[in-house]
């Protein structure tokens, strides 16, 4: 029996995948595992890669080769994996990243099989840019054995759950699949260990075990946090995460959507405007509650109309120079 199916999302990753690949069958375990790999459709020559490995390891990696591309971030062709994934548990990763521990599907096995009480567990990851733009780091600093909802809810977004970390429970997952709204979301990552955290605590090891690689055509760059599609897309996530969770974290929520509403005032596509600034502005006002200081230059920089600054300069001038006059 299958213990653990290793599901794979791929997409433009023909310089990263067998890479990923190779570290995945270099996992020493107790039991057996698959490796189900979904291509979105890919434009280059990923496909020809996997079928290369599927030809060598038959019995180990099974293919999902999608005629078009299932969009959203490849969420949908996640999903894909998951269903037809055959073990009792689901690691989840994308296709450019890759494991530097042979350990990491044995370890993660037992600690599911011991905590039954665990919704998924997950380990740090190390996060390193294709391009060099920036230096590697962990994605994890909250060093806590297990994690709860109240972890994964903040002011600011939270993500320290690497996708290439994660290891939950199929059947758990069958029973209860993302809810619908989810599949509005660009992110399915954040949605989704929210989900399971209902459930149950998601227990941690301490150790960096996978690598986190962005590059630029990777789903990460497109997280723009100056495009509006971007910001909106969250704004409505939170939303929907706030309903979902029964306004239990509206405080915090709310300074989280405020956040979004706040991007959206030095985005690209209303930088420039006055009237719709003035309504995120005030959206963001009425949600984050800012101090005084906050407070008084949103109002001056976004919601006092030009003209009216205008004229306030003009007759804050000519007060000051009748003053001076006075004076001499």
């Amino acid at each position: 029996m299958i213990k653990v199916s290793v599901c794979v999302v791929t997409y433009n990753h023909e310089k990263f995948v067998a890479k990923m690949l190779d570290s995945i069958l270099m996992q020493q375990t107790t039991f057996p595992y698959e490796i189900i790999v979904g291509d979105d459709c890919s434009k280059d020559n990923t496909a020809s890669i996997l079928k290369e490995y599927q030809q060598k390891f038959p019995e180990k990696i099974r293919l999902i080769l999608h005629p078009k591309n299932l969009g959203l971030n490849g969420k949908y062709n996640a999903l894909s994996t998951f269903a037809a994934a055959k073990g009792e548990y689901i690691a989840q990763f994308d296709g450019d990243d890759y494991l530097i521990s042979p350990h990491k599907l044995q370890k993660q096995a037992e600690m599911l099989d011991a905590n039954p009480h665990y919704s998924a567990c997950y380990h740090n990851a190390r996060v390193i840019y294709d391009d060099n733009a920036a230096p590697p780091y962990l994605v994890n600093t909250l060093s806590k054995p297990e994690i709860t909802v109240d972890d994964l809810i903040g002011e600011d977004e939270l993500c320290f759950i690497a996708t290439s970390s994660l290891m939950f429970r199929r059947e758990d997952f069958a029973r209860n699949p993302d809810p619908e709204w989810t599949n509005l979301s660009t992110s399915g990552d954040i949605p989704r260990n929210i989900m399971f955290a209902t459930r149950g605590p998601i227990g941690y090891i301490d150790e960096v075990m996978s690598v986190y690689r962005k590059n630029r055509g990777g789903a990460s760059f497109a997280d723009n946090h100056y495009g509006a599609d971007f910001l909106f897309n969250r704004i409505q996530l939170y939303s929907n995460i706030n309903k979902e969770l029964k306004y239990k974290y509206d405080d915090k929520l709310k300074k989280n959507i405020a956040s979004y509403y706040y991007k959206l005032l030095f985005s690209r596509e209303y930088g420039h405007t006055y009237w719709p600034r003035m309504k995120y502005a005030m959206k963001y006002l009425s949600l984050a509650q800012p101090g005084p200081e906050k407070k008084k230059e949103i109002i001056r920089d976004f919601i006092i109309p030009p003209f009216a600054m205008k004229i306030y300069s003009f007759l804050a001038l000519g007060l000051y120079n009748i003053k001076e006059k006075g004076r001499a």
